[in-house]
């Protein structure tokens, strides 16, 4: 995990500006509490192979940020509002880049979910937007060309198993992302 501090997108914007580490220790925030119904300092080193000083470190940047918060009566962590927001704004990122990366350009799953890893903090909101609207008609209209009957054209020769069609907004898709993986339970077990 790299701590070079990179925009999530442009900051003129005014979106909080985060690392590629960062964006890993609110992914575990998010999925300590998911699972588990808590997280600790020591669960988030353990579940990153960190030592417990880094992550303090990490987590009293993100404080600061206030992306995270301490339960006072117990030390659990949890994501403020602004960091919930952030962590389903990343993790779509996420899901829109590795299926596009894998199933529209046609890279190896494993590149796909590196690429997409690495590239999510850096979408802005609003290319987020827009990628989700591009994604959503362009397999959406090809899905209705297929049910039509229809042949697509040589080179929209792609499969997707990422249902947008189903999504009103980008809003909607956003409030759906629950995990650091994707969507889907079959892609969980891939």
């Amino acid at each position: 995990m790299s701590d070079k501090t990179t925009p999530s997108s442009a900051s003129p914007l005014g979106e909080v500006e985060l690392s590629h580490s960062m964006v890993h220790y609110l992914l575990t925030i998010h999925k300590l509490k998911e699972s588990r119904g808590f997280a600790r300092v020591t669960d988030i080193a353990k579940d990153l192979n960190l030592t417990k000083g880094s992550v303090s470190t990490a987590i009293n940047n993100l404080k600061k940020k206030g992306l995270v918060t301490e339960e006072e009566d117990c030390k659990f962590l949890v994501l403020s509002e602004e960091g919930h927001k952030e962590v389903h704004r990343i993790l779509s990122a996420r899901t829109l880049l590795f299926y596009f990366l894998r199933d529209f350009v046609g890279v190896s799953e494993e590149v796909a979910e590196h690429d997409s890893c690495h590239m999510e903090h850096l979408m802005s909101a609003e290319t987020s937007e827009k990628f989700f609207h591009f994604m959503k008609d362009l397999a959406c209209t090809c899905d209705d060309i297929s049910k039509r009957g229809d042949k697509l054209p040589e080179q929209f020769h792609f499969q997707t198993t990422l249902d947008l069609c189903g999504y009103k907004n980008p809003q909607e898709f956003m409030r759906d992302q629950k995990g650091d993986r994707y969507l889907s339970d079959e892609d969980e077990s891939a």
